[in-house]
């Protein structure tokens, strides 16, 4: 068969009128135009669809399956503008962004949740990785935006500071440097150290700038939590680096001590990363905006 749509839409307007007249008129259609495309629906599915009275007409039962078929097919169509046109506005889809290790663990979950909750078509892929790493997938168009550091050099990128992300050494109380409150790295770099598992964006931050200070770090153990880190420090297994965000948030089932870090490395901010905000898509602005929150919305350049 090669009904159009038009055809369908003709053939439910005559069936739901009752009437090939009124049925051309709800389609817009002159009634000898109508009912010439009648004629040659009938003609192509090779059976009658309609029976003619002198009051109207009413569907056959093969004109009653091709309603039901017409209808199934006319409100399959709606919903497809429907899903490309959430995909065109943007409130469907998967939204694809890179984050360094403090923003996917501290800051987006808690700004992530109620943003979600309201879009249940659209979805979140994010990806860890260091902040140097994610200015290159910016830059290279990998993902639209990030989530990074301001210590990173951005080169031709913007960054649009949304949270305090300094970094704290912690440590088990009675430890040496307990009475400390600041601590420069360089003066740490021999104590034992629990760290993260490899692969980890913030320890390999972390053990970069080991090594730009001559010396690796003694790591005892790496834990692929958190919480598991900071259980070991509490314990006294060593001392650990981790973003003062997630230092509170343990201290209460993990006591241990928070001890400030000099360098200038371990005090920033979280981020947002991008190249150009009007060449954003409109579900990563409007993500970015909420991440920004009240920090403001990045101006336009």
């Amino acid at each position: 068969m090669r009904l159009d749509l038009a055809d369908l839409r003709l053939f439910l307007a005559i069936v739901d009128a009752g009437s090939i007249t009124q049925g051309a008129a709800r389609a817009n259609l002159a009634l000898a135009s109508a009912s010439e495309r009648l004629r040659n629906i009938e003609a192509d599915a090779g059976v009658q669809l309609l029976e003619r009275r002198h009051r109207g007409v009413v569907a056959t039962e093969a004109g009653e399956a091709l309603a039901h078929h017409a209808r199934l097919i006319l409100r399959q169509r709606e919903l497809m503008q429907g899903e490309l046109l959430d995909f065109a506005s943007g409130a469907r889809g998967t939204i694809r962004i890179h984050a360094n290790t403090a923003a996917l663990t501290a800051f987006l979950p808690r700004k992530l949740a109620p943003w979600m909750a309201t879009r249940p078509h659209l979805n979140v892929d994010i990806r860890e990785r260091t902040s140097k790493e994610i200015v290159k997938a910016v830059a290279g168009g990998l993902v639209e935006a990030g989530i990074t550091s301001d210590q990173v050099d951005a080169q031709e990128l913007r960054l649009h500071p949304v949270a305090t992300d300094h970094l704290v050494l912690i440590a088990a109380a009675g430890h040496a440097l307990s009475q400390r409150r600041v601590v420069p790295f360089s003066e740490i770099l021999r104590e034992p150290f629990v760290g993260l598992a490899p692969g980890s964006a913030l320890q390999d931050h972390i053990d970069e700038h080991a090594r730009r200070a001559g010396q690796a770090l003694a790591l005892r153990i790496r834990m692929n939590t958190f919480g598991g880190l900071c259980e070991m420090v509490s314990h006294g297994v060593g001392v650990a680096i981790v973003p003062d965000s997630i230092a509170q948030s343990y201290r209460r089932r993990h006591p241990y001590l928070r001890i400030a870090l000099a360098d200038g490395w371990a005090h920033r901010r979280l981020c947002l990363c991008f190249r150009d905000w009007a060449g954003l898509s409109a579900p990563v602005r409007d993500l970015l905006s909420h991440l920004a929150g009240d920090a403001g919305v990045p101006s336009l350049p």
